[in-house]
């Protein structure tokens, strides 16, 4: 309560007046498909008198002076191609706006009734993506209540997305487990991109290291995705980075209780050249009081940048990347009478970091067809070191890991319009996979025993091609993608399809079916035990495989409010269990030191109905409400079906915000924005008492596994943003709080070493973050 009343008296005491401000939005036109620049398109900013508007050049550039500060919408026309509306674009007093915006073609003829303008909010950026795609808007990652400036966490607002205890961001896309997600970022697949990533989910970690002053509009994809996609089996967190400004010079400085941010672009060269660069350090060790005793020693620091070179001739050059560092660390519990559980008696080092750098070349050519090229390296890496205080206490080791990947990665695709009517994207994809792991458990004598020790290098190649086929009324997306991986030879071959109808202006119908596989991690493939023959008993594992099947149906009921409903089936086979156990890799979360043997012969199944009711900010309001019923089950060779770990049948989301103008000239805001995130139990298998009390550490009854589950969880997130603008400069003063009433979230159990009995392991982790933010 006292950083919300700091907050309040801070705000009282901004003055409210301001001037007549005034900003520019530019940025270039482009048609959808083939990225050819539109030249003579009409934009004009709604609603202004006199009118605000442009026409964009030869290579389709445009720029709007004099653009009050608030919000405004956009609207964009060309003959030929489907009207736009971009709806609510932020204006403020520091930055010019920079907005590209791409065009679909039409194929309405002269005297048809005209169509009404499209919505920007309701298609993904990849045009061959049909079902199952929402746009993520960046903008709304820093407005949304529980988005902490954080995509990942925004993601589980969507329909069909649940999140592990509403603490962490993993990302649990229509029950399936967070390492099925993959991430991308410019088109490349990289390693987890969250700070303390893998070490309670893999696929999760505390909060990303995408910041939201680098990246532009992305997708989100939560099935039956398109052909340009591999290795990727629950969804695609398909990330895009913004370039810079090209004419100006732009700044910003965040500080708050978790940490700073730093933010600069401008141009480079005089051929439109720019740079984008983000740093960010925090240590959480600024709130300790909110935070778990084990956190003191938890910082981590990130970096991102993009480098911009176009060039007529040859293309248009850049060069990105992203990288975190990472580091926390625990210490045995001091006083004896405190230590109750096996982590109070615990030394733990932990550090980390992620990295990822690419070059990209983009060339178009005359034929209304354009190539796209990466070439780029990713890297990860943890290093962690526990040892126990023994009945003596001294320290005795208790496990390590030492994981380090790499990654050495092209990607090419060529896209062409052949007509009106036809286009294809062809790809190929090659990723040399270097890994180095070390990865051991102390056994009953307290010896490190191996789990996983290999180094080496393989390859996944894959290669794809789509062909869209667009009519007044109708779209087809057909394709195929394969892929193989070097290590033991198994490949894939994958068809998918995706079908759109538009029945009018507001109202469509889509279909999309696909077959998708993922890895496993690879510390799975070279775990023990060893084989008499000495090879390794897992080496050989083929790709899990999946079946999507998808209907969805899209209801503009208005200009500002949409409607969409999901229902899907999703069959997983080739999925790798333990032999005479029921034991599925489907349920993998966060487990390094998994030993057993595995055979693909499994299976799994998810199904369900997703549902969205969103109003677009209207007069300063705005609410998403998303629904999911849906059920994630599993079987292993001879068992009946049984409850996968993330089974919570389902997700209530509601958002809401207003969005209040204030001072004179009505150019200075106030928003309010709440979420409220209900979910099913979480699943657990029965404890087996008497085989705990004997091994002294938990231990379940598996042969009914996930038949357990907690209560519902029910939490609360709020943000409040006040900005006021000035002449060449923005402030921002804002209060976000990840879970407002103190939910304590289930992780599993823990063994009480006093009391000799297992209880639940139950954290109320409350984040505030009061922060203020200077842009010039």
């Amino acid at each position: 309560m006292k950083i919300l009343k700091t907050f309040l008296l801070v705000l009282i005491c901004v003055n409210l007046q301001a001037q007549g401000l005034r900003q520019t939005i530019k940025g270039k036109i482009v048609s959808k498909e083939t990225e050819e620049p539109l030249a003579f398109a009409n934009i004009h900013v709604k609603d202004t008198d006199p009118t605000i508007g442009a026409t964009s050049d030869f290579d389709g550039n445009y720029e709007l002076k004099n653009v009050p500060v608030g919000r405004v919408n956009i609207e964009v026309s060309y003959i030929g191609y489907e009207s736009l509306q971009i709806l609510d674009v932020l204006v403020n007093s520091a930055k010019e706006v920079q907005l590209n915006i791409r065009l679909n073609p039409s194929f309405s003829t002269l005297g048809e009734v005209v169509v009404a303008p499209k919505i920007n909010k309701q298609e993904p950026v990849n045009t061959i993506t049909s079902v199952s795609a929402r746009m993520l808007s960046i903008e709304e990652a820093s407005r949304y209540a529980g988005g902490f400036d954080d995509p990942a966490r925004l993601a589980s607002s969507f329909a069909g997305v649940a999140s592990s205890n509403g603490e962490d961001n993993s990302i649990i896309v229509r029950g399936n487990a967070p390492k099925f997600l993959q991430w991308k970022i410019e088109g490349i697949e990289i390693p987890n991109p969250n700070h303390f990533a893998n070490l309670n989910s893999f696929g999760g970690g505390g909060l990303t290291a995408l910041s939201s002053n680098v990246l532009a509009n992305s997708d989100f994809m939560t099935g039956a995705f398109p052909s340009e996609y591999n290795n990727a089996l629950a969804g695609v967190f398909d990330i895009k980075m913004r370039t810079g400004n090209t004419s100006n010079y732009q700044h910003s400085f965040e500080a708050g209780l978790i940490g700073i941010d730093f933010a600069s672009e401008g141009p480079l060269t005089k051929n439109n050249g720019s740079y984008l660069v983000n740093y960010r350090y925090s240590t959480l060790a600024l709130i300790p009081s909110m935070l778990p005793e084990d956190a003191d020693g938890t910082k981590y620091q990130d970096l991102s940048f993009k480098l911009n070179f176009p060039n007529q001739k040859l293309g248009t050059f850049s060069f990105w990347g992203i990288g975190l560092i990472d580091e926390s660390d625990t210490s045995p519990e001091k006083d004896p009478n405190e230590r109750e559980y096996y982590q109070d008696i615990e030394d733990q080092e932990v550090k980390q970091y992620m990295g990822a750098i690419g070059l990209n070349h983009k060339l178009r050519f005359k034929n209304s067809a354009y190539l796209n090229s990466t070439l780029a390296f990713t890297s990860e890496g943890i290093d962690m070191l526990t040892d126990r205080l023994d009945e003596n206490e001294v320290l005795q080791a208790e496990n390590l890991v030492k994981n380090t990947k790499y990654n050495i990665e092209f990607k090419s695709y060529y896209n062409r319009r052949f007509s009106e009517r036809l286009s294809n994207r062809t790809g190929v994809s090659l990723r040399g996979m270097g890994y180095d792991l070390d990865i051991r458990e102390a056994d009953k004598s307290k010896t490190l025993q191996n789990i996983s020790n290999e180094n080496g290098f393989s390859l996944l190649a894959s290669a794809y091609t789509n062909f869209s086929i667009t009519g007044k009324k109708l779209k087809f997306n057909f394709g195929l993608n394969s892929q193989v991986f070097t290590l033991n030879n198994n490949y894939t071959i994958e068809p998918r399809l995706g079908v759109k109808y538009q029945l009018n202006d507001r109202k469509s119908f889509s279909f999309g079916y696909g077959l998708h596989s993922r890895l496993e991690p690879l510390q799975v493939y070279f775990s023990k035990p060893i084989n008499d023959d000495g090879s390794i008993s897992n080496k050989d594992l083929d790709f899990i495989k999946a079946h999507h099947l998808v209907l969805s149906y899209d209801w503009n009921i208005s200009e500002k409010l949409h409607v969409k409903i999901e229902p899907y089936y999703q069959e997983l086979y080739d999925v790798p269990i333990a032999d005479n156990s029921n034991e599925s890799l489907l349920n993998l979360q966060g487990d390094w030191f998994v030993n057993d043997t595995y055979a693909n012969i499994g299976k799994g199944r998810n199904y369900g109905i997703d549902l969205t009711l969103e109003q677009y900010m209207h007069k300063g309001f705005y609410y998403l409400l998303t629904g999911s019923l849906f059920k994630s089950e599993y079987k292993t060779a001879d068992s009946d079906w049984f409850s996968t770990r993330y089974n919570k049948k389902y997700l209530v989301n509601a958002l809401f915000g207003k969005e209040f103008l204030l001072g004179d000239r009505k150019q200075n805001s106030l928003g309010l924005n709440l979420r409220l995130s209900i979910q099913g139990g979480e699943r657990f298998s029965r404890i087996d008492e008497n085989a705990s009390a004997l091994a002294r550490d938990v231990e379940y009854d598996e042969t009914a596994p996930f038949n357990m589950k907690t209560k519902a969880s029910t939490v609360v997130h709020t943000t409040i943003n006040y900005t006021w603008n000035k002449q060449k400069t923005s402030h921002r003063l804002s209060l976000k709080i990840l879970n407002l009433t103190g939910y304590e979230g289930f992780h599993g159990h823990k063994y009480n070493i006093k009391t000799d009995k297992v209880d639940e392991d139950r954290e109320a982790l409350m984040i505030p973050n009061l922060s203020y933010r200077i842009s010039f």
